[in-house]
């Protein structure tokens, strides 16, 4: 039998705290703002899940994910609300709620908020091929440079893919981020 894994409170939220199955609520959990980058929801807590990484993103207009990128596993990605901007292959998308992307391993992706309000996304990736090197990779590309979500040269470096950004800080969910 699976135990029920343990809910820490901490001073900004809720956040898994061991192994097991939980409910969380995205409301009362732990959030990571990232200046420039809007708000994030790691839904693993403090232990990553071993096969997938799953994240809940709040975007203003011009505000990315990350910056453009392929990965060596797919990860997927579910408008909840607001119409962000798709960058993918080079090519421009305006994505609307409900639309579902799908990014198989390899393919160079980025998602930037759009239109006159945040956006709402959830993300999914695999973590098959995580460790060791050669697991992702920044491209340059004019319409991720233009968005604010692109790098002037190629690398593996995530450290030098996110230089311009501060670290994220631990946050409390503020009401109205998310619909309903």
């Amino acid at each position: 039998m699976v135990p029920e894994a343990p809910l820490e409170e901490t001073e900004t939220g809720l956040v898994p705290a061991g192994e097991g199955w939980f409910v969380l609520n995205a409301r009362k959990s732990r959030w990571r703002h990232r200046e420039g980058r809007g708000e994030r929801l790691p839904l693993e807590g403090e232990m990553e899940f071993a096969q997938v990484g799953v994240s809940l993103y709040v975007l203003a207009p011009g505000e990315p994910i990350g910056m453009y990128h392929w990965e060596a596993d797919q990860e997927d990605f579910l408008v909840l609300s607001g119409e962000p901007r798709l960058i993918i292959e080079g090519e421009e998308r305006r994505l609307r709620p409900w639309d579902f992307v799908h990014c198989p391993a390899g393919t160079k992706h980025m998602i930037v908020g759009a239109g006159d309000a945040p956006c709402v996304v959830v993300a999914v990736g695999a973590r098959e091929h995580q460790a060791g090197g050669g697991w992702s990779g920044y491209a340059v590309d004019e319409a991720a440079l233009r968005h604010g979500a692109g790098v002037e040269q190629e690398t593996t470096e995530a450290d030098e893919a996110y230089v311009r950004f501060p670290d994220p800080e631990p946050t409390r969910y503020l009401e109205g981020w998310l619909p309903g």
